[in-house]
């Protein structure tokens, strides 16, 4: 016994199996029972006779320090200065007792809504301009002054300066920003800074130790580590990115740091948190470092960002979906709704279709086509496999130019239900139809059971069920008939479509 007490966790292992046998069977432990009392991948002495068990490999925690060492010093603190308005009622000697409240004109109003600050529009009969102040940080790539941090850091301020770890302060120049990214580019005039190495967060791994440099509450230079908790995340108003999820500790102020991995590369931007409270709860989500690579080149080049644009409203694929279109799993994105004459319509493409692949890229979730199509450029064209009628068929499709308009992505997880279909359906008149912007369908005149469980409500027009348009009682009958224990209802409700999910077996 004495050779199993060689570390800690060896010592639990010996002590777990000796109190297991008990006083009569110590020291003698066959090979079946050592198997009984193995701890994780580490076996018990004597599970196997003569040759001594192979030490599994230790897992220590990284060594930050170095890191910091090297690459704390191109970490910035960025200070913004602007002006907000607020009612001149406040002012009344009461105590407040609603909290801090954000006018929603104020240009510093996204970075609260970012990390979860409360606080609704100011209500007053007058608003009056009152300086502000913020705070945020960002990074140093390039040595002659080029610098990254959050859209939603500067959005409007007049004044932006830039300290160094040496304490010199810069007065930058916002060179351009991009909202549906969230990254801003700034220049200051200096020579030989320190920069950071920039890697690639196509190779993180869930689970893989990451680290924030940032200047939270404007502690500036605070180090703080985690892992990462899942990639590919889809954020609400934020369809353009694929966000990395970690749980390393950041708070208003680290917005536009960078995320290094263990290497001392930076593999993304801390952007956002998940909050009630306005501080960390264990959720953060930074921007990957590929995405804000486009955009900084762009606007190093032109001076403006450009986004593709694929021309449809898309939707997640639930197992209710998977299970109506004959699909093998929940995954790819559904089409709900194709732009009139937009690049996905002239492709050929159809409401009711799931774009599983884009150029062989797979589409797992409906937010990975948004963040594909978001990080190409206009012109660009793209190879589409979609799921039609039971069966995959190629598509190719040349990008637009997002413009004002992006790739919207419909919502309809939480519209379940089980039980039958209830419907009472009537013709859709010709000014119904025109109102509406179809051109054929059926009014729903009253959903009950499954269908208004699912959230499908009178007034509803509807215009296919599975893919098949209908527009009369027998089209719906026939599409029920071919229809198995769940349908897609595809609804249009001012002015939008959406397919709904019903179990109907």
């Amino acid at each position: 016994m004495n050779r199993l007490i060689s570390t800690p966790r060896r010592l639990v292992v010996a002590l777990l199996a000796a109190g297991a046998l008990g006083a009569t069977g110590a020291g003698l432990v066959t090979a079946r029972d050592a198997h009984a009392f193995s701890f994780g991948n580490v076996p018990v002495a004597g599970a196997t006779a003569g040759a001594p068990q192979a030490a599994p490999p230790l897992v220590t925690l990284p060594d930050f320090s170095r890191i910091t060492q090297r690459y704390g010093a191109a970490v910035v603190n960025i200070s913004v200065s602007g002006v907000r308005k607020v009612s001149d009622d406040e002012d009344d000697g009461a105590p407040a007792r609603r909290g801090p409240q954000i006018d929603p004109d104020d240009p510093f109003a996204p970075f609260f809504r970012h990390f979860g600050i409360p606080g609704g529009a100011l209500r007053g009969p007058q608003m009056q301009p009152q300086p502000m102040r913020g705070e945020g940080s960002g990074f140093i790539i390039d040595a002659d002054g080029l610098v990254l941090t959050n859209a939603h850091v500067v959005k409007g301020a007049d004044r932006v300066t830039v300290k160094l770890t040496d304490r010199r302060e810069f007065q930058a120049k916002v060179l351009g920003s991009d909202p549906k990214t969230d990254i801003a580019v700034l220049k200051i005039d200096a020579k030989d800074l320190p920069t950071v190495k920039l890697g690639n967060s196509a190779d993180l791994k869930v689970g893989e130790w990451v680290l924030a440099i940032g200047s939270p509450f404007g502690f500036e230079n605070t180090v703080t580590a985690g892992v990462v908790s899942a990639k590919g995340r889809s954020l609400p108003d934020d369809s353009y990115v694929p966000f990395i999820q970690t749980d390393a500790a950041v708070n208003p102020g680290n917005s536009g740091g960078p995320l290094f991995n263990t290497r001392g590369e930076v593999v993304g931007i801390n952007s956002q948190i998940y909050s009630r409270t306005g501080g960390y709860q264990g959720v953060s989500f930074a921007i990957p470092i590929e995405v804000a690579q486009h955009v900084e080149q762009q606007i190093v080049k032109t001076g403006k960002v450009e986004h593709a644009r694929l021309g449809v409203t898309v939707q997640g694929v639930n197992q209710t979906f998977a299970n109506s279109f004959k699909l093998a799993k929940p995954e790819g994105a559904l089409v709900a709704n194709v732009d009139e004459d937009g690049p996905a319509a002239k492709a050929g493409l159809k409401s009711g279709d799931v774009i599983l692949k884009i150029n062989d890229e797979p589409i797992v979730t409906s937010g990975d086509l948004p963040a594909y199509i978001g990080q190409s450029l206009p012109g660009q064209k793209v190879q589409l496999e979609v799921w039609r009628d039971g069966k995959a068929r190629t598509l190719v499709a040349t990008l637009g130019n997002a413009g004002d308009k992006g790739v919207a992505s419909a919502r309809a997880d939480e519209a379940l239900g089980k039980g039958q279909l209830g419907l009472m359906l009537r013709p859709l008149q010709p000014e119904e139809a025109q109102a509406a912007g179809v051109d054929q369908g059926m009014v729903i005149a009253q959903a009950r059971g499954p269908a208004a469980l699912a959230g499908v409500q009178g007034g509803d027009v509807l215009l296919a069920i599975n893919g098949t348009p209908v527009k009369s009682m027998s089209e719906v009958r026939a599409a029920m008939q071919k229809a198995g224990k769940s349908v897609a209802l595809l609804i249009e409700r001012d002015g939008s479509r959406i397919f709904v999910p019903v179990n109907v077996g």
